[in-house]
């Protein structure tokens, strides 16, 4: 499985809700996407959301990391968290800011 960081933020809402970089692993044939204990398929078109988890069908916006760090499709000013694993590689690799490699929030 191909394993790469993105950003996950649940749809609870319009401005959505809990938001993280996180590293995400794609099934073989790329059609469920894994992250930590969850399993997401695509919705195939949708409103707002692109993916949807299996066991409770909440929907998702999963998407790669934008290299400004404007991931969310509405600014809400809510902080998206950073997975602990992955924090140095973003920083320095995706954002180029080795400066705040320290910073668990974006």
């Amino acid at each position: 499985m191909k394993a790469e960081i993105m950003y996950i933020e649940r749809k609870d809402q319009l401005n959505g809700d809990d938001a993280r970089i996180g590293r995400v692993t794609r099934s073989k044939t790329g059609a469920t996407l894994y992250y930590q204990d969850l399993e997401f398929r695509s919705l195939k078109g949708g409103y707002k959301a692109n993916y949807f988890e299996v066991k409770s069908g909440q929907t998702y916006w999963i998407s790669g990391c934008r290299r400004d760090g404007a991931d969310r499709l509405y600014d809400s000013g809510k902080p998206v968290w950073i997975d602990e694993d992955v924090r140095k590689e973003y920083w320095e690799t995706i954002r180029n800011r080795p400066d705040l490699v320290t910073r668990d929030r974006t």
